[in-house]
């Protein structure tokens, strides 16, 4: 798993880690099971702090998208269960970014567009629809 990170970014690391591995399951680059490196091992290969891996492995456990085990450690486990709201969350954060895009000049079609092509690029790593 091939992750980086913004060092100098606004955006905390343990938001970009976790949307980093969102990505990484979305577009099936890690299968439902996969184990993820150990806290201390990921934040030794990525050079920052234990903490912020833990933050990150706890809120995408919270969110239903890995399990963690103390024996096994954390793996790939997507549960809609665990997170029912999604679908009322996802709506809120598109209907925003839509919003902004409209203001600042991007046509019906552009947003179209926009979002055909990224859901191309995403499935066609994962090879599903």
């Amino acid at each position: 798993m091939l992750i980086s990170l913004d060092m100098t970014g606004e955006e905390p690391l343990y938001l970009q880690l976790r949307n980093a591995i969102v990505l990484a399951i979305g577009s099936k680059s890690l299968q439902e099971g996969e184990g993820l490196p150990s806290v201390r091992q990921l934040a030794e290969d990525l050079g920052i702090n234990a903490m912020t891996v833990n933050k990150a492995y706890t809120l995408l456990k919270d969110q239903g998208f890995i399990e963690i085990d103390r024996r096994q450690g954390a793996k790939v486990m997507v549960t809609r269960e665990a997170y029912p709201h999604f679908p009322e969350r996802w709506q809120e954060q598109f209907t925003l970014l839509i919003a902004e895009g409209h203001a600042r000049g991007l046509g019906r079609e552009e947003l179209l567009e926009m979002y055909e092509t990224l859901c191309n690029n995403l499935f066609e790593k994962g090879g599903t629809d």
